[in-house]
């Protein structure tokens, strides 16, 4: 069974990431196809704007805030992005994030839940998939796609999904778990820590 991160990529106070992200850490649980489920708050884990002098290819890191991001993403088999779409794009958080490390994320699948206005963040959802394919993950085509996604949030702060985002969900989560044990042997040939 795989070990799954669920990553927050947004960092601004009152995000709908978060509620987001609780909704889909519990659909994970109910699913039952992960051994281990973290949640990953970049705005808690609040990562400095890129500060290792050496090229993440090597694990070479100097500061310990990377040393310990780095641990937190190799344990990972499998990754969720909870992601709003800023002008097109993913979040500059996320991206500073992945290029921290190297091989930590190699071979690993990733599925997307992407939020926004009239496009659900689908804009953000594909650009980032050349970055992931260039760090050797597997970005899935099992998504969730948010379009006006304040619809779905109460006055409470508690994200409400209608049938068709559970739906989506549990299809992403299956696929998460069968390309996991598929790219296992692939993570075990990694470059050791």
């Amino acid at each position: 069974m795989a070990k799954l991160k669920i990553i927050v990529a947004s960092t601004r106070p009152n995000r709908v990431g978060l509620p987001v992200a609780h909704w889909i850490e519990a659909a994970a649980k109910a699913h039952g196809g992960f051994e281990e489920i973290e949640l990953v708050d970049l705005a808690v884990l609040d990562l400095p704007f890129m500060d290792e002098p050496h090229h993440p290819r090597l694990r070479d890191y100097v500061n310990q805030h990377t040393r310990d991001w780095s641990a937190k993403v190799d344990e990972a088999d499998a990754f969720v992005f909870v992601m709003p779409e800023y002008n097109y794009g993913y979040s500059a958080p996320l991206k500073n994030a992945l290029d921290y490390l190297h091989n930590e994320w190699q071979y690993k699948p990733v599925g997307l839940v992407s939020y926004g206005g009239v496009s659900g963040g689908i804009r953000a959802a594909q650009m980032i998939k050349q970055v992931l394919t260039t760090l050797k993950m597997i970005p899935l085509v099992e998504a969730v796609v948010l379009p006006f996604v304040n619809q779905f949030v109460g006055e409470d702060g508690t994200f409400s999904p209608n049938d068709g985002t559970v739906s989506a969900a549990e299809a992403m989560f299956d696929e998460l778990q069968s390309v996991s044990a598929a790219l296992r042997p692939l993570r075990e040939k990694r470059q050791p820590a």
